[in-house]
């Protein structure tokens, strides 16, 4: 009986994972993403399942909750010990996800990040799992995804026109 809740839950996972991927691969294509981001995305997308239907396989096999939640427990706060000191790299993966799905500008847009500390107009080049490729001049600029979000941004910005504006 166990074999078969085992094969019916990863087929299942499969069927999941398959559908997902090609979910993400649409909206991709629609917002013109390029194919590097999408896999970012899938992956991160399939890690979740995979995980969710672990916890599913082993609820259906009649593992008691007490003992899952004790081993779940401890793994996170394994996770937890050993991401403490680098919590933004959770926030950028999140951040990454929401700039998929909601994000307005896309790779080769012109923007300008409205930061007082810096000028950081140009073209961006890429959008990764972290941060985001934006090119100005000659330098490339590796911005994190979760300060893209939180920072207003000006897409097509004229160059001469904003420099104005700021210097009145």
């Amino acid at each position: 009986m166990s074999i078969l809740i085992g094969l019916t839950v990863f087929l299942a996972l499969i069927v999941s994972v398959r559908l997902s991927t090609k979910a993400i691969e649409k909206v991709g294509e629609r917002k013109s993403v390029s194919p590097y981001r999408v896999k970012y995305i899938s992956k991160t997308i399939n890690l979740t399942l995979t995980i969710f239907f672990f916890i599913l396989f082993a609820t259906l096999l009649g593992f008691e909750y007490s003992q899952l939640s004790i081993f779940f427990s401890s793994v996170f706060a394994v996770i937890g010990v050993a991401l403490f000191a680098q919590w933004s790299i959770l926030s950028n993966i999140t951040a990454s996800l929401i700039i998929f799905f909601g994000f307005p500008y896309r790779v080769g847009d012109r923007i300008r990040v409205l930061d007082k500390d810096d000028d950081i107009t140009g073209t961006i080049e890429e959008i990764t799992l972290f941060h985001v490729l934006i090119k100005r001049n000659e330098e490339l600029i590796t911005y994190p995804n979760t300060l893209i979000l939180q920072k207003g941004v000006i897409k097509n910005p004229s160059l001469e026109k904003d420099r104005s504006t700021f210097l009145e």
